[in-house]
């Protein structure tokens, strides 16, 4: 995981928005919702395009729709069916940002479904260090 490690504010607050492109996509992760969260044993994952989300905050509160783009640049998405009318009658995406939001269907690829195994608390219900008897009965196996 990802983490600004200075306590100095001036400088966590630099290293949050100079952060790159693959810093900003864990950056910009948004919590399950209950169903998820049971089903998986993880709390929280980054948005991706094609991830279906409820807004839980703002103006846009309780809008269900699917997540069209992930704006890193902007720390914000787009969801298709939040938007607005432009003076000259264009329609154009409202950016909300992700911890505003709860996924509610991820869209599952390989990567995903490893990310998902491995951030599961439920196997890690033992947890701790991996000791030397423990290497010892694995081997025996």
């Amino acid at each position: 995981m990802v983490s600004i490690k200075c306590v100095n504010r001036r400088k966590a607050r630099r290293a949050h928005f100079q952060a790159p492109s693959h810093v900003r996509r864990i950056l910009m992760s948004a919590p399950l919702s209950k169903e998820l969260r049971s089903k998986y044993d993880v709390r929280a994952m980054p948005v991706r395009k094609d991830d279906e989300v409820v807004v839980k905050r703002g103006a846009f509160k309780g809008k269900e729709g699917k997540v069209t783009q992930c704006y890193r640049l902007k720390w914000v998405i787009h969801i298709d069916k939040i938007q607005r009318e432009k003076a000259n009658g264009a329609s154009v995406a409202i950016g909300i940002h992700p911890s505003n939001v709860e996924i509610t269907k991820l869209k599952l690829s390989k990567n995903r479904k490893a990310i998902l195994a491995r951030k599961n608390r439920a196997g890690k219900a033992e947890g701790g260090k991996v000791t030397a008897a423990d290497k010892a009965m694995q081997q025996m196996d």
